[in-house]
C-alpha cells in the first residue's frame, strides 16, 4: 500500500514522503496512529491544505521532546527485582517497568516510548532506547537489581559476578578467622602451666 507519511517514521521516510509499505503495518500501525494516510488525491489534496499546520506541530512536539530529552538522556533508574544468585529474574523488566520508573523519578514517560527487542531477565545494568518524538531519541539505563545497596554497587560498576565473589570471599575469610581463633584458644589451653599440688596432700606425706 501506497501512505503519505504525516511525520518522520523512522527507516520509511520524511513527513510529506509517498513511501510502499505493507497492507497490514499500514492498516494496523500508520493509518490508526494517524502516522500516514492512503496515498490518493484527495488524500494528498487534504495533506497540502493542513501541510503548514502538521510543520507548526511537529516544530512545537520536537521543542518539547527536545526539552524532556535533556532531562532524561543518560539518566539511570532503579529497578528492584528478586532474583537467584546467578542473577536470573524470577520475571522479567518491561517496557511498562521502564516507563512506570523514570516516571516515578519525575520524568513522564509512557510505556509506547520505551524500545525493547526483548524484556530483560537478569540483574544489572541496561541501556534501553525512549524514542520521545520522530526526530528525538535518547537513552536510558535500568539498574536492575534485588536491593537499593546492590544498586549502589552496580552503579560503582561492579557486576553480579564480582559481587558474589566478593560475598564469597568475604565469607571465606570470616570462617578463616573463626577456625584461627579457636585454634588459638586450643593452643592457651594446652600451654596453660599445670595446677600445683594442694598442700594437704603434702602435709599427709610427711
Amino acid at each position: 500500500m501506497d501512505v503519505i507519511l504525516l511525520e518522520r517514521v523512522a527507516k520509511l521516510g520524511q513527513m510529506g514522503e509517498v513511501v510502499s509499505v505493507k497492507d497490514g503495518y499500514a492498516r494496523n500501525f500508520l493509518l490508526p496512529q494517524k502516522k500516514a494516510l492512503r496515498a490518493n488525491e484527495a488524500n494528498m489534496a487534504a495533506f497540502e491544505a493542513q501541510k503548514a499546520q502538521l510543520e507548526t506541530r511537529n516544530f512545537e512536539t520536537k521543542k518539547e521532546a527536545e526539552s524532556l530529552a535533556a532531562k532524561l538522556d543518560g539518566q539511570q533508574f532503579v529497578v528492584i527485582r528478586s532474583a537467584s544468585d546467578a542473577g536470573a529474574l524470577y520475571g522479567s523488566v518491561t517496557t511498562r517497568d521502564a516507563a512506570d520508573a523514570a516516571t516515578e523519578a519525575g520524568v513522564s514517560v509512557d510505556r509506547k516510548q520505551v524500545q525493547m527487542t526483548k524484556p530483560i531477565k537478569e540483574l544489572g545494568l541496561h541501556a534501553v532506547q525512549v524514542v520521545l518524538h520522530p526526530e528525538v531519541e535518547v537513552e536510558i539505563v535500568l539498574n536492575v537489581a534485588r536491593s537499593a545497596e546492590e544498586a549502589e554497587l552496580q552503579a560503582s560498576g561492579k557486576t553480579i559476578q564480582e559481587l558474589a565473589a566478593e560475598e564469597e570471599a568475604a565469607a571465606e575469610f570470616e570462617i578463616a578467622e573463626l577456625f584461627d581463633d579457636i585454634g588459638a584458644a586450643q593452643l592457651d589451653d594446652d600451654e596453660a602451666p599445670a595446677a600445683a599440688p594442694a598442700s594437704g596432700d603434702d602435709d599427709a606425706q610427711s
